[in-house]
């Protein structure tokens, strides 16, 4: 694949490394005002470090756009009289509809949305894609390049926002509660050290037991809860406490403000 990564800041080298790690690209443009910073990108041999947007476009068939929202607009309209038939266009801009994409590109080009969340500079992002009609056709494509750095979930474009709530806020609101266990570790006795090593390690588990079995997050708890135990007794107490309903009231508000942050 030949691959453009138009705007090589900290997502876009994120995805960088996340192709080119995995021999994912048989060449690969990054491109950026200031090269001096991605200069190191070279040594992988494949790769071409430019500031300019245009030579990149022409020699590349996959145009993964990265920069920030303010500046996609010129850049489309910089580049579309260079688009040609095969050219795939995914973009990472939050905010920016296919539609606005189309009304500058035209509408018979493959366009795909994606909204990675900070955990692809690990290879743990959970990507969300949607894509145009004509985009369809190249679904798997985005998947493979995606899917290289976590796992990825085509959903209708409408959801999107949604999206952004659950898989980008959400890695703050997973942050918190492991934070929050951290604290009640250090409360029973660890170092603070130790206790986030507990609390981090332990929630990847629980993570990857789901991922890995299937299973609903009900069963995985049944493992674990006998009667008039200790693990009961702590789930109860939090629900009283308003664990679950918290969680979901700070989904739904964060849902109502990127809504309210559209409109205006």
């Amino acid at each position: 694949m030949k691959i453009a990564i138009i705007g090589a800041g900290n997502l876009g080298l994120a995805i960088a490394k996340g192709v080119l790690h995995s021999n994912g690209a048989t060449t690969m443009y990054l491109t950026k005002r200031n090269t001096a910073e991605i200069k190191d990108f070279e040594k992988y041999g494949n790769v071409t470090v430019t500031s300019n947007n245009m030579e990149a476009v022409k020699n590349s068939d996959i145009l993964i756009f990265a920069v920030q929202p303010g500046h996609f607009e010129a850049i489309l309209y910089d580049i579309k009289d260079l688009l040609r038939e095969n050219h795939v266009l995914i973009s990472t801009i939050t905010g920016f509809g296919i539609q606005k994409i189309e009304s500058i590109i035209g509408t018979d080009k493959y366009v795909i949305r994606s909204m990675p969340n900070t955990a692809i500079s690990v290879g743990k992002s959970m990507t969300c894609i949607c894509t145009n009609g004509l985009g369809k056709k190249r679904i798997d494509l985005a998947k493979a390049i995606f899917n290289r750095m976590g796992h990825s979930l085509e959903i209708p474009e409408e959801q999107m926002q949604a999206a952004t709530v659950i898989c980008a806020s959400g890695i703050a609101f997973w942050m918190r509660l492991i934070r929050a266990t951290t604290q009640g570790a250090i409360q029973l006795g660890f170092d603070a050290k130790e206790a986030q090593e507990l609390a981090m390690h332990t929630c990847n588990g629980a993570a990857s037991l789901l991922i890995e079995s299937g299973s609903h997050p009900e069963e995985e708890i049944d493992r674990v809860t006998t009667p008039k135990g200790c693990t009961i007794s702590g789930l109860n107490e939090m629900e009283h406490q308003g664990l679950s309903s918290s969680l979901i009231r700070g989904i739904v508000t964060s849902f109502e403000k990127i809504s309210d942050i559209r409109k205006g």
